[in-house]
């Protein structure tokens, strides 16, 4: 995501033969005391209720009919999940709607609303390590949420539709989520829209239809993806298909902001990828693209998986930094999100050594720069590792401070040392979760340094470094 450069602050879907497929017998003579409730959320430090516990989701199939007209959708959601303890009970997140059917492996379940938890209980306990099927069908207006720092996220209305963003919290304001990064899972969209409006979510468009005035888009999304990374923006757009490669590219754009160029933007993505995979290692997705929305609204653009979305035509730097965030982001997912340096940090670095084998400012005159703020500047006094709150995710420290500590990393340990860990990181935890933690280990495993006063000093340490 860059939000920085501006606020300072990128119905049936084939799901029914696999519920009654996946339904799960329990034996007669289990104890009760053999479930438990499962958690209401996942204790992130920032969101401790955001996510829940008891159940890892595999699948979502999403059937959504908007109507831009009154901001009304009118959805069904069905999640495919394996119990990961034994349970009598589980949450899923979902902010407003009201619910009209729920059922759980195909037999209606008891639920109660409790802020967004929608606490479920089944007929039957679900056993630890059994898959299960959940349905719900859910209808109302879709919510925009408020961020910590003020900025607006989820279903945000625009003219002619919505600018679908989630970063962090915003997933549950359209659809029933195990809303946590930790939980990715693969996606099934259908989104119904008037005719003329296209509706664009992840992965690969599998088809789209109208009948009777009324468009449906059909998409796949086949990798692994966390809540918030998921889309279904929607409104007036000119969507051209492409390829690299065999890759396939879906490039959208509002026409309130074709002239300001925004398909040329989007037509550096094949060289962008090309770039990147060199770098890092091959391309985590089986499509790409981009939307360019006329969102003035919003205020900054967000790296949805496999296309990323900018509220208005973006300049050169962001689509490089959005696309980055492909590897590192989204393929390499973290755990909390405090550790959101992992995402943004690797992002702004992208963007400096994009620049400098293009050309353009090295890596280390961007360092420079920003090296050069006096001791007392407040850019220094939250460190990447040790922000202090939600409320300060987006705000310069895990951007700059965070690129800063990988070229800082670049200078002591070499070029060969510092890109062949780069590779390793992604190769060793591609569609997984990760934390600074996990990279202090493989960093200091990779070039065989001991680096805890290192990574202190850039990630930790409320001060300007001036030694390490």
């Amino acid at each position: 995501m860059i939000r920085i450069h501006r606020n300072l602050r990128s119905r049936g879907l084939r799901m029914s033969a696999l519920a009654a497929a996946l339904t799960v017998a329990v034996s007669a003579s289990a104890s009760a005391q053999s479930f438990v409730a499962g958690a209401p959320g996942l204790g992130d430090p920032y969101f401790p209720l955001a996510g829940n516990g008891g159940y890892d989701v595999e699948h979502y199939s999403l059937d959504l009919d908007y109507q831009r007209a009154g901001n009304q959708l009118d959805a069904t959601a069905v999640i495919v999940a394996t119990a990961t303890q034994s349970i009598s009970q589980f949450d899923v997140d979902l902010r407003g709607f009201e619910i009209s059917r729920l059922t759980v492996n195909g037999l209606p379940a008891r639920f109660a609303r409790d802020g967004q938890e929608v606490v479920v209980t089944p007929r039957l306990g679900l056993r630890v390590g059994r898959p299960f099927v959940v349905r719900i069908d859910y209808a109302g207006e879709p919510t925009e949420v408020v961020d910590p720092d003020g900025s607006p996220e989820g279903w945000v209305l625009t003219a002619d539709g919505a600018f679908v963003v989630n970063e962090p919290q915003g997933a549950p304001g359209w659809y029933p989520a195990n809303d946590n990064p930790r939980d990715k899972a693969t996606y099934d969209f259908s989104i119904t829209v008037p005719e003329g409006i296209t509706a664009i979510a992840n992965g690969r468009l599998v088809s789209n239809r109208t009948h009777e005035g009324k468009t449906t888009w059909r998409w796949r999304e086949d990798s692994p993806m966390a809540t918030y990374l998921a889309t279904a923006t929607n409104g007036v757009f000119e969507l051209r298909k492409s390829h690299a490669g065999g890759l396939p590219l879906y490039h959208a754009v509002d026409p309130a902001e074709a002239p300001n160029g925004a398909f040329g933007r989007l037509e550096a993505e094949p060289e962008i990828i090309d770039f990147f995979s060199t770098l890092y290692g091959p391309y985590p997705f089986s499509s790409g693209g981009g939307i360019v929305d006329h969102a003035p609204e919003v205020g900054y653009a967000l790296e949805s998986q496999t296309k990323s979305q900018y509220d208005e035509t973006p300049n050169a730097s962001t689509v490089v930094h959005e696309i980055s965030h492909q590897w590192f982001g989204n393929a390499v997912g973290l755990t909390v999100w405090p550790d959101i340096w992992l995402n943004e940090g690797f992002a702004t670095f992208s963007e400096w050594i994009y620049s400098e084998r293009h050309n353009g400012q090295t890596a280390q005159q961007a360092f420079d720069e920003l090296y050069a703020r006096d001791a007392s500047d407040p850019f220094w006094a939250r460190p990447p590792a040790n922000l202090g709150g939600a409320e300060f995710l987006f705000t310069r420290p895990p951007y700059g401070r965070g690129a800063m500590t990988l070229q800082a990393l670049r200078g002591k340990v070499g070029d060969v040392t510092f890109f062949a860990l780069l590779r390793e990181w992604y190769a060793r935890n591609r569609n997984g979760n990760v934390t600074t933690a996990d990279f202090i280990a493989l960093a200091e495993k990779v070039t065989g340094q001991q680096l805890d006063r290192f990574f202190d000093v850039w990630l930790s340490e409320p001060a300007k470094p001036t030694s390490w």
